[in-house]
């Protein structure tokens, strides 16, 4: 699942894979919108579309079952 992550995670822009690593906690500790925000200098509202807008593109770029059932 590690790997297929990555290279899931490879197909995003470089915040959208930071956003969804930190809301996720992949690899470091989970963090609300809020906090991604402030770190970002982004609102709320403004992080959480971009971390929907990355979930989608994940949704359709994956080819892998495993990773496309733990999405949804």
């Amino acid at each position: 699942l590690s790997k297929e992550i990555d290279r899931a995670l490879a197909t995003l822009t470089e915040r959208e894979r930071d956003i969804i690593k930190l809301f996720f906690g992949i690899g470091i500790q989970e963090m609300t919108l809020e906090e991604i925000g402030e770190q970002f200098g982004l609102t709320r509202e403004r992080v959480r579309q971009i971390k929907e807008k990355a979930i989608r593109r994940l949704r359709h770029t994956s080819r892998s079952r495993l990773l496309k059932s733990y999405l949804g």
